[in-house]
This record gives structure tokens, sequence and C-alpha cells, in this order.
């Protein structure tokens, strides 16, 4: 098999919160692999601007651009400008999204709705956006970052949950109607992984840690780089003929109900 399949060289990709964690990671994987990168953030000029020259040290094009997801006229905005200034968006990741850990009888309608607004309606908004030009051109790929909780549930992360089940079914939905397009739409779902935000907990005797490394069958957290293949795989032309999957990338744990804690 070439290594040409997954050679994204003369491809554009936008990647929503790209500025660190898991969106800076597999943003970094596309660049790698030939891609020219945009990174989008929205919090901090200065986090896009740090990410970006982090990519342009590693010899990856780079460009940041700054808008809300959730704002569909920015998107518009943006994406145009995007488009004009640098070139045709070829791959969209939609990655950006929040989370809030509130038990269901405690949230408040408007926190509820705020996580539907990040995780599930702004990847409609931004692929709306994109797909018309990739629908001209008769080419694109987008991936939805949607999650474990994709499939599962778990306490205080109804919301997120409800979200991210939604946007697999609606990476499923832009399958059926783009895909005749030559537009593949898929999405990962990532396990848990070593990132800043876990690293309070990511310690020996730690309950949730214990818990993560007894429910894994890898044993292991996932490290940000175990999803830049991945995401590579639906980014190039390898992943032409595959639509509508998710593909998790969580060291076996939807493979499995778990083990007794004396195994």
């Amino acid at each position: 098999m070439s290594h040409s399949l997954f050679d994204l060289k003369g491809k554009v990709a936008l990647v929503t919160g790209a500025t660190h964690g898991l969106g800076l990671a597999m943003a970094k994987g596309l660049g790698l692999a030939g891609a020219t990168v945009i990174i989008n953030g929205n919090s901090s000029q200065e986090k896009i601007d740090r990410a970006v020259a982090e990519f342009i040290s590693l010899g990856i094009i780079a460009k940041g651009y700054r808008f809300d997801v959730k704002n569909e006229q920015a998107v518009l905005a943006a994406v145009n400008k995007i488009e004009t200034e640098v070139a045709p968006i070829d791959i969209l990741v939609n990655n950006a999204g929040i989370i809030k850990r509130i038990p269901l009888i405690e949230m408040e309608v408007e926190a509820f709705e705020e996580v539907l607004k990040v995780d599930l309606t702004s990847p409609f908004i931004v692929s709306k956006a994109v797909v018309l030009g990739m629908i001209a051109r008769k080419s694109g790929k987008i991936i939805n970052i949607c999650s474990m909780m994709s499939e599962l549930g778990r306490n205080t992360v109804g919301a997120y949950a409800a979200a991210k089940g939604g946007l697999k079914m609606l990476t499923k939905n832009m399958a059926v109607e783009w895909a005749k397009h030559n537009i593949q739409i898929n999405g990962i779902g990532p396990g848990y992984f070593a990132t800043e935000q876990t690293k309070p907990i990511r310690v020996d005797g730690h309950p949730f840690n214990d818990f993560i490394l007894g429910r894994t069958p890898a044993e292991r957290w996932g490290n940000p780089e175990d999803l830049q293949g991945a995401a590579v795989f639906l980014s190039s032309r390898a992943s032409d003929f595959v639509n509508g999957q998710i593909i998790y990338v969580d060291g076996g744990i939807l493979a499995t109900i778990g083990k007794p804690a004396n195994e």
C-alpha cells in the first residue's frame, strides 16, 4: 500500500478549537502529513498565535483565525476570509466543544442549551458554511469530534452526552445527504486522554485514575498523539469510501463491560 494514500500535501484543513489539547494534537498530525492548517480559537488571540508559531517551527504551514463557532454570521465571514486569503477548505475538523459537569436535576436550562449550542449546533453551522464549496468542487472531508458519551451515559454529563449523541447522528445524516458529492463525513470518538485538564486526576491512587486504568483494556490513558492516525486517515484518500462512521479511539473501552477490581 502506498503511503501517498495518506499524503495531505496541497490540502487545507480547518480545525476548530485547535489551540490546545486534543484539537491541537490532531491539527499537528494533519500538518505533519502535509496539510496547510487553519487554527481556530475564540478565547485568546495569544493562544492562536502560540499554536501557529509552534506549527511553523515544525515546518508546518499554519494560519490562525479567531471566530466564534456559535455565531453563524461570524463563521460565514471567517470561511470566506480563509478561502480568499489562503485557499479553499478541503478538510474540516469540528473539534470545538465544552462540558459542564452538573447533575441534570440541578442544571439550568440555559446551561444545558449552551452545551448543545457549542457541541452540536456549531458543527452544523461550520459544516454548512464549508460544505457549499466542497459540493461545488465535488470533494471534501468533514470530521466531527464525537465522544464515548455518544454511546454511553455517566453521572453529571447529561447535556454533553445528549450533544455528542446528537453529533453522532448528525454525522450520519450529513453523510446521507452529502456523500453523493464525493464528500466523506465521519466522526472520531476519543476515550480518556492525558491532557492538562486530566493531569490532577492522573496520579496513582486517585479513584478516577484507577477506574480508567481498570476500565481500559489497553491499561493506560491515551496520548493526544494517538488521535493523529485516525484524523489523517479520515482526511486522506485512504478513506474515500468511508462515510457516516464513528471511529472510537479509546483503548478498547467500548469493547468491554469492564473487569472485577481484583482481577
